[in-house]
């Protein structure tokens, strides 16, 4: 089975040809994110990009178990360092990284859509294919990890549903045109850059970015009656109605009440069956 080639990506995707600094590809860690922001704290440049063929300790949200066999998938973080945006503008980022993967399915022949705050949804029977999760760098400097655990590959027997119970699939099982996942990631880096580079100079705003209506589009939770699990065992119970220009939520419940939420503040969010 072949892996990331490391030198390929770097010819396409590094600067002053790409829109990145630096790509590296490692053959096992415990989790890109924990060392791209150790990598920033350190002070690595805007733009670094880290590549794992396997992690050992890969998380979602809420430090939930992301499952990262070798050879499987592409399991990648960024450490961007947004001047112009606002603290309050990263929250918006899943939202950047959700377009991106989506992007690279379009390409790939493959239909997906979004589950709002962080999942990306694959197939006629919606399994989940990737994961986004963005982590905030304490520092002087603003910066921002966004990792991206996208399956390219089938994961094989005794993978368990995530949380929510989405089953797990993959771009293979999808019919995806290529499986090659150093083309894949080229695409997926690509997608994410061009997303991205309209969020910064956006300020962070979604909206202003021309983001925001794309993302209306693909995202299947507004419109569905949903169950927002809070902290401290809150529940609202309501139609999620909206997503507004911060990746916020807004979910209006049976009282008629608006509520908006947001990805750090929910535990879960789950459709009302």
């Amino acid at each position: 089975m072949n892996g990331i080639n490391a030198g390929l990506l770097r010819s396409e995707l590094l600067a002053p040809q790409g829109p990145y600094t630096a790509v590296d590809v490692v053959a096992s860690t415990g989790s890109t994110n924990a060392d791209l922001r150790e990598a920033a704290v350190g002070g690595a440049a805007d733009r670094t990009v880290l590549i794992a063929e396997e992690q050992t300790a890969g998380v979602g949200r809420r430090a939930r178990r992301w499952v990262s066999p070798r050879g499987s998938g592409v399991y990648l973080s960024v450490l961007l360092r947004p001047a112009g945006v606002p603290f309050s503008g990263l929250g918006s980022l899943a939202v950047v990284a959700g377009l991106a993967v989506t992007d690279l399915a379009r390409e790939l022949g493959v239909e997906a859509a979004l589950k709002w705050p962080n999942d990306v949804l694959a197939g006629p029977d919606r399994g989940k294919c990737a994961g986004i999760l963005s982590e905030a760098v304490a520092g002087d400097e603003l910066a921002v990890v966004l990792g991206i655990g996208l399956n390219v590959r089938p994961l094989g027997p005794g993978v368990e549903a995530g949380a929510g119970g989405l089953p797990p699939t993959s771009l293979a099982e999808q019919g995806a045109r290529t499986t090659d996942r150093t083309a894949v990631t080229a695409l997926l880096l690509a997608a994410l850059a061009d997303r991205e580079d309209r969020w910064r100079a956006a300020g962070g705003d979604l909206e202003r970015a021309g983001l925001l209506d794309d993302y209306r589009e693909r995202c299947e939770t507004t419109g569905q009656e949903v169950r927002v699990i809070l902290p401290g065992d809150n529940t609202i119970v309501g139609t999620a109605e909206d997503v507004d220009a911060t990746g916020g939520l807004a979910v209006r419940d049976k009282d008629g009440r608006r509520h908006t939420v947001f990805a750090g503040d929910v535990v879960h969010l789950r459709p009302v069956r």
